[in-house]
């Protein structure tokens, strides 16, 4: 299991991650039902419901599904949407962005480097120096408090 570090100890911060390959039924045995609704399937949890959405604790935010260190809370803001927002991930290379363009719009969806799972989308209205906002589903994270 990866543990919280400082911002220059980061979990291979800089190098894709290995993939991690699971079947259906592997990923089922390891979450819960909500966790496998958001990674496996894109699910999306209501606004305002997830453990994260308020939440201010001192720490990294991982990859629910593989433990993969994603977000600091050092750059965690209160964007009012309900979701738990990010103005930039710990490392580029460990998230993905693809094209969504399911519901009558166009997103770009956010993915985890290491196990394909989705976390949420990033938009543009996000606060300096990014500009970026991710709004990360908190079913697809596991917080690690700093010590």
């Amino acid at each position: 299991m990866a543990l919280a570090v400082s911002e220059g100890e980061k979990q291979g911060a800089g190098k894709m991650p290995e993939k991690i390959l699971k079947t259906e039924e592997e990923w089922k045995k390891t979450l819960t039902p909500e966790q496998f609704n958001v990674l496996r399937k894109k699910g999306t949890e209501q606004a305002f419901t997830g453990k994260y959405h308020d939440f201010k604790g001192k720490g990294i935010y991982q990859c629910a599904g593989c433990d993969l260190d994603l977000f600091s809370s050092e750059t965690k803001f209160d964007s009012g949407t309900g979701w738990p927002s990010f103005w930039k991930p710990i490392s580029e290379t460990h998230i993905l962005r693809e094209e969504d363009n399911s519901f009558f719009t166009r997103r770009t969806e956010v993915l985890c480097a290491r196990c394909d799972g989705h976390l949420g989308h990033v938009f543009n209205d996000g606060p300096p120096p990014t500009g970026l906002r991710y709004c990360m589903n908190s079913a697809a994270l596991k917080f690690v408090e700093k010590k």
